[in-house]
């Protein structure tokens, strides 16, 4: 199926250079904001407490923040969860005794502000249960649900991460160097690989939280670009079969300019429906979709003028994909 059909191929390999240098810049830049800034981890990896609060009323974030800071919480992290009632409070890493104290402190201070008083309730089994009742006997705050990360389970949940990611980039090494040829494999992982720092840099330039979806987000991205170069190698070795007398940069310019209504088409429906977890999809997958979102742009980009690029400065040639054709021995070996 297409949309359009370009005639004339597009000379993208010419300005290859230019956009090499685009790329560059913007990869230095992401990398010194992750020297800077460092990532704005969850507590997922640093270590924390949750908490799930619902209000009889839509919630205002900035006077939870407020109340928060007034509680001696300045670095919480208040975000709607599901729908406007629902809220999730995420609180650093305290030990023992002193995160029980600060998980009460925060509560009583929004029942606090909701004019109610905090009661607790003893369960048979001597759990205790915090309840906010006003004047009225209504829970203006309900506390749903607390959820603990130790700081031992973040640097697990970190290590696993970071072996995940090194699992995925040896596995596309591996994969493309056994379907076509090791330049091409180089070329794709460096591509990728500079997808993903720059989503990272994107991430610690705005001080975005980064938290176990959006390593997802991360992850989903590196296969979605191996998925566009590997389109794009597979039509430069049928360039290479077919077009016997082309050059490598009109094999690459035509391979690239033959798959765009292919991309147009793939990354526009992608696009559309990431767009809409972005937009729709509520403060719990928003930040997965912005990942996904920046990886969908900068995969496109890289795909076409990174791997194919960084491929045709490796050298690679038609014997590279094709192995010459051994001429057939009509003499029998017979030597005269």
């Amino acid at each position: 199926m297409e949309f359009f059909r370009i005639k004339k191929d597009i000379p993208f390999m010419k300005h290859a250079l230019i956009f090499n240098v685009i790329s560059a810049i913007t990869f230095v830049a992401a990398v010194f904001f992750l020297w800077k800034n460092n990532l704005n981890y969850s507590i997922e990896f640093t270590g924390g407490t949750a908490l799930e609060i619902a209000y009889k009323k839509p919630a205002d974030n900035e006077g939870i923040r407020n109340t928060l800071v007034a509680a001696g919480v300045s670095d919480a992290v208040v975000q709607q969860f599901g729908t406007a009632e629902n809220v999730l409070i995420r609180l650093p890493y305290k030990e023992g005794k002193e995160r029980d104290a600060l998980t009460q402190s925060v509560f009583a201070g929004l029942c606090k502000a909701e004019s109610g008083a905090v009661q607790v309730q003893t369960a048979p089994n001597g759990d205790q249960t915090q309840i906010c009742h006003d004047a009225a006997g209504n829970e203006p705050v309900v506390l749903q649900k607390v959820d603990q990360v130790g700081k031992q389970v973040g640097d697990e949940l970190y290590s696993d991460g970071l072996k995940a990611l090194a699992a995925v980039v040896v596995g596309v090494v591996i994969y493309l160097a056994i379907r076509f040829e090791f330049k091409f494999a180089v070329a794709a992982i460096i591509a990728n690989l500079h997808d993903v720092v720059i989503i990272l840099g994107f991430f610690a330039f705005f001080r975005w939280e980064f938290s176990l979806s959006v390593l997802a987000g991360v992850l989903a991205v590196l296969g979605y670009s191996v998925n566009e170069s590997v389109v794009i190698f597979d039509r430069i070795r049928e360039n290479f079969r077919k077009l016997r007398k082309a050059t490598v940069v009109e094999a690459i310019n035509g391979a690239i300019t033959s798959t765009m209504s292919r991309t147009v088409i793939t990354h526009g429906c992608t696009q559309m429906m990431v767009l809409s977890m972005l937009l729709f999809g509520g403060q719990t997958i928003h930040n997965f979709a912005i990942a996904l979102t920046i990886g969908i742009c900068f995969g496109i980009y890289s795909s076409v003028f990174v791997a194919a690029a960084v491929a045709m400065w490796l050298g690679v040639k038609r014997e590279d994909l094709i192995k010459p054709i051994k001429e057939k021995d009509t003499t029998g070996g017979a030597v005269v």
